[in-house]
């Protein structure tokens, strides 16, 4: 036997040390879009110690509309296979609001799971009514930088769940690669001017936009709960996960629930 040999053989002798890995906590997957670049910052921001973070991307077009939105769907169970062939995934969220409201939840979960079976299913826009239903929200405002077509959609869809859609306004994009632009502090002037006194929360609607910078800013001036997308689907996620961490200057939400 040669000295290579000898080796692989006291090789196969050895004991390995195994632990848990970096992510014994939870392992939580999000299924983006490939325009999207806003949301992976956003999440590792606020991952949790031993949270890990896994990231497919589905095809779309520089264009948001509901068609190219509803074109998802036949995407989304092959990217979410991409993402641990182990199948140790705990959550796995398709991680856009108008995509998964247009589709519609049933259909993004049924999707989810041919990629991911075992792990729990989510969406953006659940997250978003899962924290509006939290901070006791049903008389919401929205603010959006979707076209006109996708807003109708999310009025109508919010509404069949319960919630009084008091007022709407959109900023009429349709490139993603212009809704990354929009600044914070334009966000977060935008969000003043929803704002009522008969509406229970602030709802800032794109996981594209950086609302998540602002969100705590714009909730301490109009004195009431401001959900953003990107929050709420964080927050989301890590409940569903089991991750009870708290974070301050990011709304209530983040901070208390």
């Amino acid at each position: 036997m040669n000295d290579q040999s000898s080796a692989l053989c006291d090789s196969a002798e050895i004991a390995i040390d195994f632990d848990q890995g970096r992510h014994h906590r939870a392992k939580i997957g999000y299924v983006l879009l490939a325009t999207e670049q806003t949301i992976q910052d956003d999440v590792m921001k606020l991952r949790p110690d031993g949270v890990g973070i896994h990231l497919a991307r589905v095809p779309i077009p520089d264009s948001i509309t509901n068609e190219t939105l509803a074109a998802q769907a036949e995407l989304l169970a092959a990217a979410a296979a991409t993402l641990l062939p182990d199948g140790s995934l705990d959550v796995i969220c398709y991680a856009c609001t108008s995509g998964s409201l247009v589709i519609g939840e049933q259909r993004v979960f049924a999707e989810l799971s041919k990629g991911q079976p075992t792990a729990v299913t989510t969406s953006l826009i659940t997250g978003v009514m899962r924290a509006l239903n939290t901070v006791g929200a049903r008389r919401i405002v929205v603010g959006t930088p979707y076209l006109d077509e996708i807003n109708q959609r999310e009025v109508q869809y919010m509404s069949a769940r319960g919630f009084d859609i008091l007022a709407i306004e959109g900023l009429n994009l349709e490139k993603d690669s212009d809704m990354v632009r929009v600044t914070p502090g334009f966000i977060k002037d935008f969000a003043l001017t929803l704002d009522r006194e008969d509406a229970d929360a602030i709802f800032i609607s794109c996981g594209a936009l950086r609302t998540l910078d602002v969100v705590g800013e714009i909730e301490a001036i109009v004195k009431k709960p401001v959900i953003c997308s990107n929050q709420a689907m964080i927050w989301d996620t890590l409940r569903l996960a089991g991750i009870d961490d708290r974070f301050s200057g990011y709304g209530q939400l983040l901070g208390e629930y």
